[in-house]
């Protein structure tokens, strides 16, 4: 049976064992070469083991009334639940519906949130560069000629954000912050991005996360992440750059449904209203030439300029000329970045960004295809409340709320940072420190942190993810957690399970409790169950070496199955 020779190679070495017993703190040069050259080319492990991972999910494999509304919740609203979460969501009021509001309102308001626990352990891994300044990071690391000093602030933030995914008590916190380093995606390993990241993702992504839309896009517009992503650093009047006023307006604000391609600005349906239905390629150029002069100080030898790697605006670089963007006249020799934060107003009160911005949360916590009505919903309040400082907040609680919400269980699958955190939050994982076997191991799954090379960010749809190549990756990297392959991450099934369940039949309907919330369905439980027994009586107790044998391989099995898939 080609199962049961998974099960009698557990015994074998790790084959996924770097060097030492703990992780390496920083990447090393060969290690920066191959993440380079992944970037273009992923690279696939070979796998230690035959066995065949399940077939893949094509469907949702219960429909919402079957499913418990704090599984549903806690896997949107969070990265899974961790053991004891359900019965703390049980606890916060009398009915389904209160336990919802309850939670809602919990995690909307994360300062109020007790994460002690979270910050001992960031602190007790000693992480240098999560508290510098931008000034530091740019002194320490971007001047630095050291490539593992340089990387640091990367490799460091990478980390620490696996910490605050699987331990932190801020979960929608942690799910939107993901969110909008997708959205406003900058690729992490970029030489010029790498050492400021710490920053990025600090004041820029979380300060903003659930706060005002419009102070976020200008906390991006101004960071030296984005300026060099983007490569809005060299965008002067005698040599314009229209890379991020570009996307600026297809993947921050409008997106690319409002894009209507080359034509006469005046001729867009609401030019002359002041607002126009969609953006043409002449409004790129002309906030191209708003933002010119938005650069970054990173020079000892020009002008009025520093090298401490802070935010500049160059007036000796910018088009003080007149403009027309979006129907509206930017009149010449405005006072200093005014153009540009011109154009940042006009796009966040443009109601095709509230309709843009909308159906992606729609998308991240109902459906990929998300109903109409809650996204005109959403997009009203987006629009209405686009001058409150908790703007976000406001429209993720119309979201949460939602009958569509409560309804939806089954239309999400999970990616693999959703697939990796569930199944690691749920198995009350031990993460040490992230090393560079779990790196590699995750990355093979296709959604490495940070890492997507193109400004689009990762896909929130299931045909992007659901893939014979995406599932045998997944299945592999199952296999390495549970057997304890990947330095500096344990799980100890044996102690987690009760020692008095010994039958297979319980030990699979307590481990498909504790992974799911819920029964497997019949189907996959039994095939779940025939492995576990091998042929003997599924009600009898099994010798404890095969029950220990055999226990890896049956998590993996419930992890790989349908009901695990979706979220």
């Amino acid at each position: 049976m080609v199962i049961s020779q998974e099960a009698r190679r557990l015994s074998r070495p790790n084959p996924f064992h770097m060097s030492t017993h703990s992780p390496s703190p920083l990447p090393r040069r060969a290690f920066l070469v191959q993440i380079a050259a992944m970037a273009a080319r992923p690279l696939v492990i070979p796998h230690p083991g035959r066995a065949s991972p399940p077939p893949i999910p094509t469907r949702a494999p219960q429909e919402a009334s079957d499913v418990d509304l704090g599984v549903l919740a806690l896997n949107r609203m969070a990265f899974g639940p961790r053991p004891g979460d359900l019965d703390a969501f049980r606890a916060l009021g009398p009915t389904p519906q209160a336990r919802l509001e309850a939670l809602v309102e919990q995690q909307l308001h994360p300062e109020a949130i007790d994460d002690t626990a979270l910050e001992t352990r960031l602190q007790g891994l000693s992480y240098e560069t999560l508290q510098k300044s931008l000034e530091q990071l740019w002194a320490d690391h971007m001047l630095s000629q050291d490539d593992d000093v340089h990387y640091r602030p990367a490799w460091e933030a990478s980390a620490a954000t696996w910490q605050r995914i699987l331990y932190s008590r801020r979960q929608l916190l942690e799910v939107m912050v993901s969110f909008w380093h997708n959205h406003f995606s900058v690729f992490l390993w970029q030489w010029e991005v790498a050492p400021v990241f710490v920053h990025y993702d600090r004041d820029v992504i979380r300060t903003h996360a659930l706060g005002n839309f419009r102070q976020m896009l200008e906390a991006v517009a101004t960071s030296t992440a984005m300026l060099y992503y983007l490569d809005n650093f060299s965008n002067s009047r005698a040599g314009p750059n229209e890379n991020y006023a570009r996307e600026l307006l297809e993947l921050h604000t409008l997106g690319a449904e409002h894009y209507l391609g080359v034509r006469d600005q005046r001729t867009v349906p609401g030019f002359d209203e002041g607002m126009p239905v969609g953006y043409v390629d002449e409004d790129v150029y002309e906030a191209t030439r708003c933002f010119t002069g938005w650069r970054v100080n990173d020079s000892d030898d020009e002008p009025g300029v520093q090298n401490t790697g802070t935010f500049l605006y160059y007036d000796e670089w910018h088009d003080r000329f007149q403009k027309t963007f979006l129907g509206h006249h930017i009149p010449s020799d405005q006072a200093p970045m005014k153009d540009g934060r011109d154009v940042l107003d006009l796009l966040a009160a443009h109601p095709g960004v509230g309709e843009f911005i909308a159906r992606k949360l729609c998308r991240l916590f109902v459906a990929d295809d998300p109903p109409a009505d809650l996204v005109a919903q959403a997009a009203a309040v987006f629009t209405a409340q686009r001058h409150a400082p908790d703007q976000i907040r406001q429209v993720l609680r119309v979201i949460l709320l939602s009958d569509a919400f409560q309804q939806s269980w089954g239309q999400k699958f999970k990616r693999p940072l959703e697939f990796t955190a569930s199944a690691l939050r749920a198995l009350n994982a031990e993460m040490e420190d992230m090393s560079e076997a779990f790196y590699w191991m995750y990355w093979q799954m296709g959604q490495p942190l940070f890492s997507r090379t193109t400004p689009d960010g990762y896909p929130d749809v299931k045909e992007d993810w659901l893939t014979t190549q995406g599932m045998l990756q997944r299945w592999r990297f199952a296999g390495a957690v549970l057997n304890n392959w990947l330095d500096g991450l344990t799980v100890d099934l044996q102690s987690q399970t009760p020692a008095d369940l010994r039958t297979p039949i319980a030990l699979v309907d307590f481990w498909s409790q504790r992974l799911l919330g819920r029964a497997m369905p019949q189907a996959q439980r039994q095939v779940v169950v025939d492995f576990m027994a091998q042929g003997r009586n599924p009600t009898f107790p099994l010798p404890r070496d095969d029950l220990a044998e055999r226990l890896p391989s049956m998590v993996q099995l419930i992890l790989m199955a349908p009901s695990f898939q979706y979220r």
